[in-house]
């Protein structure tokens, strides 16, 4: 491949890439036509996008960004996945994909957070972490709770109050009624 045509390569996968900061790395040779198609279109319809790339030009397209750091120890063949939600929902499609028995020869590689670069393993257990949304309704509920207890607090004294108050005004009505 001439110098040209790598530097067009690596300018098309700079503006591909850009905005993205964070993304994993998967191995996905292996994959008979059929399969790969049905995974792109599984990773499409959850906003997922996956590109095959070769590591020297995805090395000098990600040099100065965020991803530089996936490419350090990447070896052989690879295709970085980026988009979802975050990378959480990221790593847990990646992690439901490498059990799927139709997709066996996918392997997750590695990949990049924040900046830090990922092992392989340590994608299977970012993918039980809660997502965005989990922890959201976790903490709202962690929120409205205290909300709920102070109410049901305040309202169980008053209407305690307000049991006892008509106790006795029934028991007044019961006795004028007798005299």
């Amino acid at each position: 491949m001439s110098k040209f045509v790598k530097e067009m390569i690596t300018k098309d996968l700079r503006t591909r890439l850009d905005g993205v900061e964070d993304a994993l790395l998967i191995d996905v040779i292996g994959l008979k036509n059929d399969k790969n198609v049905a995974l792109r279109q599984r990773l499409r319809k959850k906003n997922i996008h996956l590109l095959v790339v070769k590591n020297s030009l995805a090395r000098r397209a990600a040099e100065g960004t965020r991803l530089e750091r996936a490419f350090e120890s990447a070896q052989g063949t690879m295709a970085l996945v980026w988009g979802g939600e975050d990378i959480i929902s990221l790593a847990k499609e990646v992690t439901q994909i490498t059990e799927d028995k139709a997709y066996e020869q996918v392997k997750p590689k590695g990949g990049v957070m924040d900046g830090q670069p990922l092992a392989a393993e340590q994608i299977k257990a970012i993918s039980k972490w809660p997502s965005r949304k989990e922890q959201l309704s976790i903490l709202s509920g962690q929120i409205l709770s205290v909300g709920a207890k102070l109410s049901s607090q305040l309202l169980s004294g008053g209407s305690k109050l307000a049991s006892q108050i008509k106790k006795k005004s029934e028991e007044e009505g019961g006795e004028k009624a007798a005299e």
